[in-house]
C-alpha cells in the first residue's frame, strides 16, 4: 500500500463540516512521498449535500481525500505543485485503496471541475477536459435526476420548518418579555446549507 504505516485515521472534529488530523499521514508517490502532518485541516470528501446519497464524505477513500485537502490547502494553493498534479495524486490514492474505478474517476472529475475555480486551476486543464467531459456524460444521468429530486426536497423542507420555526420564536419572544427571569429553551433557526450531510 502507498500509504505508509497503519491504516487508522484519527481525527477531531471541530465544527459541523471540519476535523483536525490527529496523527501524520504519509503516502508514497510514483515519484515524491508526501506527509499530511498532525493538526491538518480536512472535510473528507467535499461531495455536495445533494450528492451525499452516492458518494459520501467518507469511505474507502478517507485517506485519498485527507491527502487531497492537504494537497489542495498547502501545496497547490502555494504553488509547490499544480492543481492537476494534485489531482491526479488523489486519483492514484483511490486506485491504490481499491475504490471502485468508476468512483475514482467521477470523484477525479469533481476536483477537476472544481480546480476551474483556483487560481491557476485552468492550468493543464484543457489536457485532461476529454476524460473530465467524457465521464460528466457518463454519469451525469445517474446522479443528477436524483440529486433535483434531493435539493428539492431540502429546499420544502427548510421551508416547512422555517413555517414551523416562526410562532415558536414568537412564543419564545413574548415568553421572555412577559417572565424576563425565566430560563427559556432556546429555538433554534432553521439552516440552509447544501454544504452539509
Amino acid at each position: 500500500m502507498p500509504f505508509i504505516g497503519g491504516a487508522d485515521v484519527i481525527v477531531k472534529q471541530y465544527d459541523d463540516q471540519n476535523w483536525k488530523t490527529q496523527q501524520e499521514l504519509s503516502y508514497e508517490g510514483k515519484i515524491q512521498n508526501w506527509t499530511v502532518p498532525s493538526e491538518t485541516d480536512t472535510d473528507f470528501a467535499s461531495v455536495p449535500r445533494v450528492f451525499v446519497w452516492f458518494l459520501p464524505r467518507y469511505g474507502r477513500y478517507t485517506r485519498a481525500a485527507i491527502l487531497h485537502d492537504y494537497l489542495w490547502r498547502t501545496q497547490a494553493a502555494d504553488g509547490r505543485i499544480s492543481w492537476i498534479d494534485a489531482d491526479a495524486v488523489f486519483r492514484r490514492a483511490m486506485r491504490e485503496l481499491e475504490v471502485p474505478f468508476l468512483r475514482w474517476w467521477m470523484m477525479w472529475t469533481a476536483v477537476r471541475w472544481a480546480a476551474l475555480t483556483k487560481p491557476q486551476g485552468m492550468a493543464g486543464w484543457w489536457r485532461e477536459s476529454w476524460r473530465v467531459l467524457l465521464v460528466t456524460l457518463i454519469a451525469a444521468p445517474f446522479v443528477i435526476p436524483p440529486a433535483v429530486v434531493i435539493f428539492a426536497s431540502l429546499v420544502l423542507f427548510w421551508v416547512l420548518e422555517t413555517i414551523l420555526w416562526v410562532p415558536l420564536k414568537l412564543v419564545s419572544l413574548i415568553r421572555s418579555k412577559a417572565a424576563p427571569r425565566e430560563p427559556l429553551k432556546e429555538v433554534n433557526a432553521p439552516t440552509f446549507d447544501l454544504k452539509m450531510s
